[in-house]
């Protein structure tokens, strides 16, 4: 079972993650971005990065780009509640594909709401 969150930034929503990986002990979960509508994820990234003073590394030759914590960046569950964390980044190229990060999610939250991370994690010992 699959759920679906949307991604805002800035109260607008640039596009929805299933948060389909995780770092269960690091508590982090990500996924990848499925945009509403952008003709390059890295224009539209480093054009915001650059706007709003946004820590990050690129490559333009590949077109590739990895930020650090987004403040504005928000991930919401489909009732609206918001998936915090210590962090939101993105991280992705034009060729591949992008992903949102959350990182440091806290528990008991994380293993109520990513269950079946948590689970695929202790099936490894």
């Amino acid at each position: 079972m699959s759920k679906t969150y949307d991604i805002l930034l800035n109260n607008i929503k640039i596009g929805t993650t299933a948060l389909e990986n995780a770092d269960v002990p690091m508590g982090v979960v990500f996924g990848r971005i499925n945009f509403v509508s952008t003709q390059s994820g890295y224009v539209f990234f480093l054009e915001y990065c650059l706007k709003n003073s946004i820590e990050f590394q690129h490559d333009a030759e590949a077109r590739l780009i990895q930020t650090r914590s987004i403040t504005g960046l928000r991930i919401l569950d489909t009732t609206g509640y918001e998936i915090k964390g210590e962090a939101c980044s993105i991280s992705g190229m034009d060729d591949d594909f992008y992903e949102v990060y959350v990182e440091a999610v806290p528990f008991p939250f994380y293993s109520e709401e990513f269950q079946h991370h948590v689970t695929a994690y202790q099936k490894q010992f």
